[in-house]
C-alpha cells in the first residue's frame, strides 16, 4: 500500500509541474495541449519561453508537452508555407480522374507516380462524384502545366481525366481547427 501511494505521489507531482501530462495516458488533449498547438500552428518560430507564457506554464513542462506531441504524431513536421505566386507557381490546377478499375498494382503504380512529382503538392482519393482521385497541382503557367499532364497520361492508367484551372484563392489555411479533439 505504501509503494502504491509512493507512486501515485510521484505521478501527482510529475503531472502538477508539467513533466508528463496524464491527458496523453487515455488519447486526450487538455486545454494547454490545445492551446500551444494554435499558437504553433500560427507561428511555430515563436520562442518556447513565449509559448509557455501564453499557455500559462513554465518552459520545462511546455517543452516536454510539445515533444510528447511530436512523439505521438500529433505535430508532424515545422515547416514554412510559401506565397506560390512569389515561387513562380502561379498556376493552380486541380486534377480529376476517374479510373475503370481499382486494383492493389494500380493504386501501388498510381501511388508511386504522384509520390514523385513535387508539381504534384495533394493528392485526395474521393467519393460521392464520378472522379476517383482528386490531384492538386502546382505549375509557372497554363503550358508547363500542359506538358506536365502530357506526361501523367502516358504514366496513370485512367478512364477519365479533368483539370480546372483555379482563377482566385479564397482561402487557404495550414492551421486545423483544434475544437474537436478529445
Amino acid at each position: 500500500m505504501k509503494k502504491y501511494l509512493t507512486v501515485l505521489r510521484i505521478l501527482f507531482i510529475y503531472t502538477f509541474l508539467g513533466n508528463y501530462s496524464l491527458s496523453y495516458w487515455d488519447g486526450r488533449m487538455d486545454a494547454i495541449d490545445k492551446n500551444i498547438l494554435r499558437l504553433l500552428q500560427k507561428d511555430v518560430t515563436l520562442p518556447l519561453s513565449e509559448i509557455a507564457n501564453r499557455v500559462g506554464i513554465s518552459k520545462t513542462p511546455c517543452w516536454n508537452r510539445i515533444r510528447s506531441m511530436e512523439e505521438k504524431g500529433i505535430i508532424l513536421n515545422k515547416i514554412a508555407v510559401l506565397d506560390n505566386s512569389k515561387v513562380n507557381l502561379d498556376v493552380i490546377v486541380f486534377l480529376s480522374i476517374s479510373v475503370s478499375h481499382h486494383s492493389d498494382e494500380w493504386v501501388e503504380t498510381f501511388s508511386e507516380t504522384v509520390k514523385k512529382y513535387d508539381q504534384i503538392i495533394e493528392v485526395y482519393r474521393v467519393t460521392g462524384s464520378n472522379m476517383d482521385y482528386l490531384l492538386k497541382i502546382a505549375a509557372p503557367s497554363v503550358g508547363e502545366y500542359d506538358q506536365f499532364q502530357q506526361q501523367l497520361i502516358n504514366e496513370i492508367e485512367f478512364s477519365n481525366m479533368s483539370s480546372s484551372i483555379a482563377l482566385k484563392e479564397i482561402k487557404r489555411v495550414t492551421a486545423l481547427p483544434l475544437d474537436f479533439c478529445n
